[in-house]
Formats: C-alpha cells, structure tokens, sequence
C-alpha cells in the first residue's frame, strides 16, 4: 500500500559519495542544503525561513527514517507542523493580526520552557529505551530542547538562539557517532549561525527599543 511512497523517496536515498564512514544520500545533501539556508533566513529575520525549513525537515525524515533513528524522525514531522503554525504565526501573530515582530521571552515563559525539556527528557527517554534507541537520553534532550526553541522561535522570541545554540552542541557529537558525518558538519555550521542570530536579534530588539517604548515591539517581519 505504501509502495508508491517508496518509490518516490527511492531517488532521494541514491548515494552519491562517501565522506568517511558516511555514506551521503541526496535526502542528506539537499538537507545540508537546506538546513543552511533555513537558519541564515532566520537570522535574517526573513519570513521565507519557514517554507525552506519545512522542506529541510522533510529531507531529513527521509534520511532518518531510512537509518532507522525514529526520534529524529519524528522530531522533523513535528517540525513540519510547526512551520506552519510559526509561518502563520509571524504573518498574524502581532498586535490586531499583524506581522509578528522580535521581542524577548518573560521569565515565566522561560522557566517553563526549561521545564518542559526536564519533564519531556524525562519521558521520551523512558518511550525511546522501550523501543531500543542507540541513545535514548541524548536523543530526548535535544528532541526536548528543540521542541522549546521552535517554540520561542514561532513566537519570535530572541532566546529561542539560545536553545538552538544548546542543542545544536549536543547534536553535533550525537550525529557524528551515528555516522551522519555530513550532517554533524551541518551542525557545527548552524551552531556559528546561531551566534550571529543571537547578535542580529538582539540588536534588532535593542534597536526598536530606541524607536518605541514599547519593549514588545521590534523589527517587523522581512519579506
């Protein structure tokens, strides 16, 4: 039944060089590709970054679900559903449906956020022991920390770097130890992307602040 949908994935698991141990695939390519252009978008405050980073998402849950590693499969499908909800979210999430602009997270927005990744490590781990995964508690931290920093991400908060930038320390050996060599390369790329949007956000915010007293409001949206 699902024959057709193998089919048109086949092409996208073709080798086409090895880099080390890894053998890449066009999925692992165009998601490399992707990947870049995704965070620079972002970094950018550009609201293109959503479409790209949903088709990144779904390079790599090809990539994924053919080396079997099921949480970061399924992280990317999780994925794919909030990059619609952040792209509809940045075009009416502000004030009277506007464009959504940067702005900083509240300290209770914060601690929750750390306290969903405690509880949410807490639990996948548990679900990803049970179903055999080669590491089940470093893939439910960063599964964890990701969920967060797309979540302050969609709301457009200037610390959602900082949750990129902590997982992205963490994925970077995870990947390179489940032979993904081109991907843990894709990796230490973002973590230097999230340092520069940390830089961009922030004088963004501080920027605006000069503009308008209202400390919720920033850059608008670029198109």
């Amino acid at each position: 039944m699902l024959s057709w949908l193998a089919n048109l994935i086949a092409p996208l698991n073709a080798v086409l060089f090895h880099l080390g141990d890894d053998a890449v695939s066009w999925a692992e390519l165009l998601g490399f590709a992707t990947g870049a252009a995704c965070v620079w978008l972002t970094v950018r405050s550009s609201i293109h970054n959503f479409w790209v980073g949903i088709a990144n998402s779904a390079f790599f849950l090809v990539l994924f679900a053919t080396a079997r590693l099921w949480a970061d499969s399924g992280l990317q499908v999780v994925y794919i559903v909030l990059g619609f909800v952040g792209w509809w979210q940045w075009l009416h999430g502000g004030r009277d449906r506007s464009a959504l602009v940067v702005g900083r997270a509240a300290p209770k927005t914060l601690a929750a956020c750390v306290g969903f990744v405690i509880v949410a490590t807490w639990g996948l781990t548990l679900l990803l022991r049970a179903a055999h995964d080669v590491a089940p508690f470093w893939d439910a931290l960063t599964t964890a920390i990701s969920l967060a920093a797309q979540y302050l991400l969609n709301t457009k908060k200037v610390e959602s770097w900082l949750f990129w930038m902590a997982a992205d320390i963490i994925y970077i050996p995870l990947y390179a130890v489940k032979r993904l060599d081109l991907t843990a390369v894709v990796y230490v790329l973002f973590l230097g992307l999230t340092v520069l949007g940390l830089r961009a956000w922030l004088a963004a915010y501080r920027a605006q602040r000069t503009v308008t007293p209202d400390p919720a409001e920033t850059v608008a949206v670029a198109a």
